[in-house]
C-alpha cells in the first residue's frame, strides 16, 4: 500500500475539512489511507499527491463526492442507544402532542410532528424514529407527521432512500419482532416495508454549510457527528441547529456528547438516565 507522507496528509486534511467539516488530527494518517487507498488505485494515481491533483481537475466533483462517501463515518446501527427511542416513546412525544394539542384549546386540523435526523448515515436512525412512532399507537390520520434524513454521503442518502439492509446491518439493534414487522425479505437482504418507507424522506446536505430550505423541526436528533468537527465548528453547528428548532422543540445529541462547552443556547433536561436539550427559559 502506498504511503501518505506528512506533507501530503496535511493537503487532504485541510481539502476533507473544507468539503465536509471533518477534522483529521495527527495521528489519522491510517485514515486516510485506508478510506482512500482504493481510489487511489483505481484512478491509477501514483501518489497522494497524484491523486489529489486528479480530484481537483475534476470539475464534474463526482471524484470530491467519493472521497466524502469514503471519509465520511458511517457507523450506525437500529435503535442505536436505545434510550434515545425510549425517551422519545414515554417522554417526548406525549409531551409535544400535549402541548400542540392544548393551542387555543381547540385542536384544528391535524397535529404537527417534525423530526430531523440531521446526520442520518444509511437510515437506521430515521427509520428507528418512525417505527418508534408506530409503537406509540397513535392515530396517524390525526398527525401531520415528517421525518427528514439527511447526509454529506450520497451513497448513504442513496440506501437510506431505498431502505434495503443485508443481513448484518438488519441484525444490528432489530429484535426479531420488529424485523418481521417491519421488514420483507428482499433475496439475501431486508428491506423496510412502505408504510415505514413513507413516513421519510432524505437528502443529501452539508451541516457545514447554511440551512437553507430545511425548515422547521420540533425535534433535531444530532447525535455522534459534531465529534468529528472543530471546536469552532461545533458552537456554529448548534447555533444554526437552534434557528432549525421550535422554541419549545427537543434537541438530542450522542451519549458520550456535551454541549455544556459549546453553546449557552440549550438547557439540559434529564428523564430517568436520559439527556435532552430545550432553549434556555423553555419549561
Amino acid at each position: 500500500m502506498i504511503k501518505i507522507t506528512p506533507q501530503e496528509f496535511a493537503l487532504f486534511s485541510k481539502y476533507i475539512l473544507d468539503i465536509s467539516g471533518i477534522a483529521l488530527a495527527a495521528g489519522k494518517e491510517y485514515l486516510v489511507e485506508t478510506r482512500l487507498h482504493p481510489l487511489l488505485e483505481e484512478l491509477g494515481a501514483s501518489s497522494y499527491t497524484d491523486l489529489y491533483q486528479k480530484i481537483q481537475r475534476d470539475f464534474k466533483k463526482d471524484l470530491e463526492k467519493r472521497v466524502i462517501d469514503a471519509i465520511s463515518t458511517n457507523e450506525t446501527y437500529f435503535f442505536r442507544d436505545k434510550h434515545p427511542f425510549e425517551l422519545l416513546q414515554h417522554k417526548i412525544i406525549p409531551d409535544l402532542v400535549d402541548k400542540r394539542s392544548q393551542k387555543g384549546k381547540k385542536i384544528v386540523g391535524k397535529i404537527p410532528i417534525r423530526i430531523w435526523s440531521a446526520a442520518s448515515s444509511t437510515g437506521q436512525e430515521i427509520y428507528s424514529i418512525a417505527m418508534s412512532l408506530k409503537e406509540l399507537g397513535l392515530d396517524l390520520k390525526n398527525y401531520d407527521i415528517r421525518l427528514v434524513g439527511t447526509d454529506i454521503s450520497d451513497a448513504a442518502v442513496a440506501q437510506a432512500s431505498y431502505g434495503r439492509y443485508n443481513k448484518f446491518e438488519a441484525a444490528r439493534g432489530l429484535t426479531p419482532q420488529r424485523l418481521q414487522r417491519y421488514f420483507n425479505k428482499d433475496g439475501d437482504n431486508w428491506r423496510i416495508k412502505d408504510e415505514i418507507r413513507a413516513m421519510a424522506s432524505f437528502k443529501k446536505m452539508n451541516l457545514m454549510k447554511p440551512f437553507t430550505g430545511i425548515g422547521k423541526f420540533d425535534i433535531i436528533f444530532c447525535r455522534n457527528v459534531a465529534i468529528y468537527f472543530t471546536p469552532q465548528d461545533r458552537k456554529q453547528l448548534y447555533q444554526k441547529i437552534a434557528s432549525a428548532l421550535e422554541p419549545d422543540g427537543y434537541l438530542l445529541i450522542g451519549s458520550t456528547e456535551s454541549l455544556s462547552n459549546e453553546t449557552a443556547l440549550f438547557e439540559p433536561k434529564k428523564y430517568l438516565n436520559s439527556i435532552f436539550y430545550q432553549f434556555r427559559g423553555q419549561s
